[in-house]
């Protein structure tokens, strides 16, 4: 059962399922845009990947780092909001979020990690309660990055 609840956890993180995935929602997004605010929001589209990358670096040194300093919420999970992003940071971001993204899918295929276990760092959460936070966090903010380039006109033509 326990190789069975790895193999669906990766899919869960790496593949879309019943919603849309990373790589679709940033699919050919007009750079130019990346720190245009949505309209009535508070960030940009920048911003919101950001913290998607912040949140999921976060529970990754959770899990993996033998000594976890807890961050300050809501401060250490969102970039400043003042701070423009280049072109290169944008990449950097989605590159960090697949470097991390590829730890945890290892940290789940690893014939050692124990999924019920309890984090080392932690107050009593286990491996799959972090992995689950991880894939419901990302998804929902995927679900609000399409709905916001929608609202901001940055899909182009889309096939379907």
């Amino acid at each position: 059962m326990e190789e069975e609840l790895k193999a669906r956890l990766v899919e869960l993180l790496t593949n879309s399922q019943a919603h849309m995935g990373f790589d679709e929602a940033i699919k050919d997004f007009p750079l130019s845009e990346i720190n245009t605010k949505f309209p009535h929001g508070e960030y940009s589209a920048w911003g919101l990947l950001e913290h998607i990358r912040l949140s999921q670096a976060d529970i990754w040194e959770f899990v993996a780092a033998p000594k976890y300093t807890e961050k300050d919420w809501p401060k250490d999970y969102w970039p400043d909001p003042n701070l423009k992003a280049t072109t290169k940071l944008w990449q950097e971001t989605i590159d960090q979020y697949y470097a991390d993204l590829k730890n945890l899918v290892n940290l789940v295929n690893d014939p050692k990690t124990d999924l019920a276990a309890r984090v080392p760092n932690g107050t009593g959460q286990t491996f799959l309660r972090e992995i689950l936070i991880v894939a419901d966090h990302t998804a929902y903010h995927i679900g609000e990055f399409a709905i916001l380039r929608q609202v901001m006109g940055t899909w182009g033509e889309r096939s379907s």
